[in-house]
C-alpha cells in the first residue's frame, strides 16, 4: 500500500511512534444493489475502498478521489454512515498508528471496476450474499449504508 508522502515526512521525525491519520471509507452501491470491494496488496484481504486523506483534503472529495484512484469508479457521496476510531494499528516495520475513519454511503456514476493502481490485487461488485470474508467493521459499514436514512453512527 502506497505510504502518503506527509507520513513519510513525519515518520522521519517521529519514528514508529503512534499518528493520528484521518480516513475515509466508501460503500459505493450500483443500481442493481452491488456493493464495490477491493482486494488489498498489502494483507490480502477484502473490504470496502477507503485511503488516507491528505493534510488539508476534505472527506467527501478525498473519498472520491480515493475510489477513484483505487478502482477506476467515479463515485458520489450520498452520506455519512459513521465515524469511528480504528487502532491502534500495528505494521510489520513497527509503525503504530490510530484511524479517525469517516465512512460514507456513495452511489456509482461511471466508469468500468478495475485494479487501478498497486494498492489492490482484485476488484469487483459484489452482492451480499457473495461477499468474500470482509476486514473487521467493513461489513458493519455496508449494513449501515445499507439504510439509506439511518442516523450516523459513532463508534470507538
Amino acid at each position: 500500500m502506497a505510504i502518503p508522502d506527509f507520513i513519510l515526512a513525519l515518520r522521519e521525525k517521529i519514528g514508529h511512534a503512534t499518528l493520528w491519520i484521518p480516513g475515509v471509507r466508501g460503500v459505493v452501491f450500483d443500481d442493481t444493489g452491488r456493493v464495490l470491494l477491493g482486494q488489498r496488496a498489502d494483507n490480502g484481504r477484502w473490504g470496502v475502498i477507503g485511503g488516507i486523506l491528505e493534510p488539508g483534503e476534505d472527506p467527501a472529495p478525498g473519498l472520491v478521489r480515493e475510489i477513484f484512484e483505487e478502482t477506476g469508479v467515479v463515485a458520489e457521496t450520498e452520506r455519512l454512515v459513521s465515524v469511528d476510531t480504528v487502532g491502534p494499528t500495528h505494521y510489520p516495520n513497527g509503525d503504530v498508528c490510530h484511524f479517525l475513519t469517516l465512512a460514507f454511503r456513495c452511489r456509482y456514476v461511471s466508469g468500468e471496476a478495475r485494479v487501478n493502481d498497486d494498492e489492490s490485487l482484485a476488484v469487483g461488485w459484489f452482492l451480499p450474499a457473495d461477499f468474500p470474508e470482509l476486514m473487521p467493521g467493513h461489513l458493519e459499514s455496508i449494513r449501515q449504508a445499507s439504510e439509506p436514512e439511518a442516523a450516523v453512527r459513532y463508534r470507538r
